[in-house]
């Protein structure tokens, strides 16, 4: 009984041994594979319908790491968040962007990273905090965004399209084309007399224009009458000029006489005047004039 006890107790430590070491060798290993990768995170604002987890990761096409978990954001529920696990010692910049890409017909979706340059800086881990990649719309999302955007604007369009042709707009319509219909039958109409207004006023231009020619040909016998008395009565002209100077001079010589004169008999007045008896008695002595002796002015 002693003996079955003990072979018991020994199996027994060598499966919890055996356990043990197992178990050990696992989590080095994990661990050893943990460090050979780095985490990122990328939230994806659209569908990611045909990604799988394990799907690859490739950058220019070169597999650098897999999709190691996919859920929901719990911060922002309309957003998808991806981890991915990216090998150690590829770099991740602050300008690398993450989109989603299908291997084609097969509809299989992985992710794509892209826009990583050699002098911007790395993006690195702060902490506990694992860095996240920034996600760019992927084509088929644009794609469906600019369907999304044609199909309200031709919604509206024809919306807009159905009001400008009810019922009251097409009978203004057909007023407006029956109007001018009847415009365009005026006009035929008019057509010839327009034709022979336009031909009157030809012939109105042409006369004009001839007589603009003769008024033109009347100017020049008129300059040339011009120049011509100009040669033949310069110099009558220059003796007119002479005699009416000299007159001027003469009429001149003879307003200042009569100036002089009309101041004498001023003064003259003006003695009598002052002394009314010296034209009998001559009591008061003259002043003597301009041109006396003793004249003073």
């Amino acid at each position: 009984m002693e003996s079955r006890i003990n072979y018991t107790l020994v199996g027994l430590f060598v499966v919890i041994l055996l356990t043990g070491l197992v178990t050990f060798v696992v989590w080095l290993e994990k661990l050893n594979s943990q460090n050979d990768y780095d985490f990122y995170h990328v939230y994806m604002n659209e569908s990611v319908a045909g990604l799988n987890p394990d799907a690859s990761v490739k950058y220019k096409g070169v597999d650098i790491g897999t999709v190691a978990h996919i859920g929901i954001n719990s911060n922002n529920l309309e957003q998808v968040e991806l981890l991915l696990k990216i090998q150690h010692g590829i770099k991740i910049t602050r300008d690398t962007r993450a989109t989603l890409k299908s291997f084609g017909i097969t509809g299989l979706t992985f992710v794509e990273l892209r826009g990583s340059r050699n002098n911007s800086l790395a993006l690195k881990k702060t902490g506990n905090k694992i860095p996240v990649i920034p996600s760019t719309p992927s084509i088929f999302a644009q794609l469906g965004g600019a369907l999304d955007g044609f199909s309200e604007k031709s919604s509206l369009a024809l919306d807009k399209f159905n009001r400008l042709l009810n019922k009251d707009n097409l009978k203004n319509i057909d007023g407006v084309l029956l109007e001018a219909k009847l415009l365009l039958q005026d006009v035929r109409k008019e057509i010839s007399s327009v034709h022979q207004l336009v031909e009157n006023g030809i012939i109105m231009a042409t006369t004009a224009t001839k007589a603009f020619e003769k008024i033109n040909t009347a100017s020049d016998s008129v300059h040339e009458m011009a120049v011509t008395l100009n040669k033949n009565y310069a110099h009558v002209g220059i003796n007119m000029q002479q005699d009416v100077h000299q007159s001027l001079e003469s009429f001149n010589k003879l307003m200042y006489d009569l100036d002089l004169l009309t101041d004498e008999l001023q003064r003259t007045i003006q003695s009598i005047e002052n002394s009314p008896s010296d034209l009998l008695f001559k009591k008061t002595q003259l002043k003597p004039g301009p041109g006396e002796i003793n004249y003073a002015e």
